[in-house]
């Protein structure tokens, strides 16, 4: 009977020894968070901003340079402004955009590989936030991936539009 015990048993692998087991599983490559910026050190970057109540601006609207929408506003900021930062600007020069029901809609435009214009919505916003009503106001510019040079469109959606859009 010796010999039955030194046999090989067939139908399972022999167990991995401690050298040949996977270490723990790699960490996932998160994104690096983007870090807030020195404004007292910093210059501040030139965002245009075009409004638009009910939608957004089609990409065609910004095909020819220097033929933009009307409506723009510039506002000198810094890639770490929150869109709740961006939308109190707003704000201030659009009144729709003070009601307590609207809803503001962010969205970058810029120009793909080939030169054509982008619209890519990015966020939005409560005019009015709470608690219950969570919102993107604490995501920055630069954690969304804006570029110097990109434009900012913003929808100010209200009532019927906000469900729609």
């Amino acid at each position: 009977m010796a010999g039955v015990g030194a046999q090989r048993r067939t139908g399972r692998p022999p167990p991995p020894s401690a050298t040949s087991l996977p270490g723990p599983p790699p960490a996932p490559k998160l994104p690096p968070r983007f870090e807030p910026v020195d404004r007292e050190k910093t210059c501040p970057l030139l965002l245009r901003v075009f409004t638009k109540i009910g939608g957004h601006h089609t990409a065609g609207d910004f095909a020819v340079r220097g033929k933009e929408p009307k409506g723009e506003v510039q506002i000198y900021t810094w890639k770490d402004a929150t869109l709740r930062e961006l939308t109190d600007l707003v704000k201030e020069v659009a009144p729709e955009s003070r009601r307590r029901d609207a809803v503001l809609s962010f969205a970058f435009v810029y120009p793909d590989r080939n030169g054509r214009f982008v619209v890519r919505e990015v966020g939005r916003t409560f005019s009015h936030p709470n608690g219950r009503r969570p919102d993107n106001g604490s995501k920055a510019l630069g954690d969304l991936n804006f570029e110097i040079g990109d434009y900012l469109d913003v929808a100010i959606l209200v009532g019927r539009e906000k469900v729609d859009s």
